[in-house]
């Protein structure tokens, strides 16, 4: 009697296969959620850095010096930056100075600045060897112009 090949002589090939082909899937899957959260974790970055400008622009200082309206209008910038980015669990640092702006000394700008440190706090867990591919930190800067009559 002999022995036909067909469905009993390849009894364990589905999962061979699978066991060879599962580390690849998976590796992609892992790579897609995770740079499209560092993605998604940069644009709010963006996006914060940005309302904060547009509210330091918009924040009445009510202050008696020139300094003392750039610090508030600065605080102000933060305060709204840290606000878009809570889901980021308060671990984005934020920085609002006075800047020279770029194409004239002479004006006031303020730039605000988010720093996530990424390499510190990753959104998912690293595997071993993939955090050479990954960002140390998310920065993001916006900067705003003054109105020269209006910083105080």
């Amino acid at each position: 009697m002999t022995r036909r090949p067909g469905r009993h002589a390849q009894r364990g090939n589905m999962a061979i296969e699978f066991a060879i082909v599962f580390p690849l899937f998976f590796v992609v899957f892992y790579e897609i959620v995770t740079y499209s959260l560092i993605f998604v974790a940069q644009q709010s970055l963006t996006l914060a850095a940005e309302e904060g400008a547009r509210a330091a622009l918009r924040f009445q200082a009510n202050a008696q010096s020139v300094d003392d309206a750039l610090a508030r209008r600065g605080a102000a910038a933060c305060e709204t930056a840290k606000g878009l980015t809570n889901w980021l669990a308060g671990f984005a640092q934020c920085s609002a100075a006075p800047a020279p702006c770029a194409y004239d000394a002479t004006l006031r700008c303020i730039e605000i600045t988010l720093d996530y440190g990424y390499a510190q706090r990753p959104l998912v867990p690293t595997l071993p060897l993939f955090d050479l591919a990954l960002p140390d930190a998310l920065v993001a800067r916006a900067m705003v112009q003054l109105d020269p009559d209006n910083v105080l």
